[in-house]
């Protein structure tokens, strides 16, 4: 049974319905169970797709309505009107004012975050890695969404389940990126020691960029994709204990 989480100030929305959904529910075996969506992993394809057919009925849309992107980690929005068909676009947000097409972002430990303008009917899905973040993907997703209506103080949004401060060490250079693009995103970077390598706040660095951005109001609902293994695929889980792939989870948006 899928059990998604529903942030609340989505969830209040009249006629928009989402989902930041887990691992479980779905079909796919081994280190893949149970809900892996992704088409790019070595699952077997008829079990992802029933996954994704799953995901799309929980929030009542048709299966061929449900659309993902191909992720390359940029700051790039694109606003779809109609199914994807064929190779998909290399893009990391999706946005629509189409009923019943849902849009949706693929994670692993990366930010999912979720978009909706109610009252214009826009619904937007962006996938938010640190290369995405410190890039502009937040922004990028904004100003498409009121390219076709929205208004970026309507605008409620939430961060999903991504990996969290403690569990995300990185190097220097990452840390050195971000403050050289901005002096104020030191305070996303922290060392538990005065020699330990720096722990990176993701979703908290996206909450930022969606406060900078202008969005009205903004919820976390981003439990660690890392240690709560349970619920989550992760990517970074999987390299540590040098898996040979990983599964990965849907968060996902529809105008009814």
């Amino acid at each position: 049974m899928l059990a998604p989480i529903l942030a609340q100030n989505l969830a209040a929305l009249p006629g928009i319905r989402h989902g930041f959904f887990t691992r479980d529910g779905g079909v796919s075996q081994r280190i893949f169970a149970s809900l892996n969506v992704g088409l790019g992993s070595h699952d077997e394809r008829a079990c992802v797709l029933e996954n994704r057919a799953r995901v799309a009925r929980h929030l009542g849309a048709e299966p061929s309505h449900l659309a993902t992107a191909y992720q390359v980690h940029s700051p790039t929005a694109l606003v779809i009107d109609a199914p994807i068909s064929g190779e998909l676009p290399r893009v990391d947000a999706l946005v629509t004012r189409t009923p019943g097409l849902c849009v949706a972002a693929l994670a692993a430990d990366c930010c999912p975050v979720l978009f909706a303008d109610a009252s214009a009917g826009v619904v937007a899905a962006a996938h938010a890695g640190w290369r995405g973040a410190l890039a502009g993907v937040v922004a990028a997703t904004v100003t498409a969404m009121e390219g076709i209506g929205a208004d970026r103080t309507r605008i409620v949004a939430a961060v999903g389940p991504t990996i969290s401060q403690a569990s995300y060490e990185v190097g220097p250079e990452m840390e050195a990126s971000f403050v050289t693009a901005d002096a104020t995103a030191a305070r996303f970077f922290m060392r538990p020691t005065p020699d330990a390598r720096p722990r990176f706040d993701l979703p908290g660095y996206v909450a930022a960029r969606l406060s900078a951005a202008g969005v009205g109001i903004i919820e976390m609902a981003a439990p660690c994709t890392y240690i709560n293994e349970g619920a989550f695929f992760s990517y970074r889980r999987t390299t540590h204990r040098s898996e040979a792939d990983y599964g990965r989870q849907i968060s996902a948006i529809v105008v009814a």
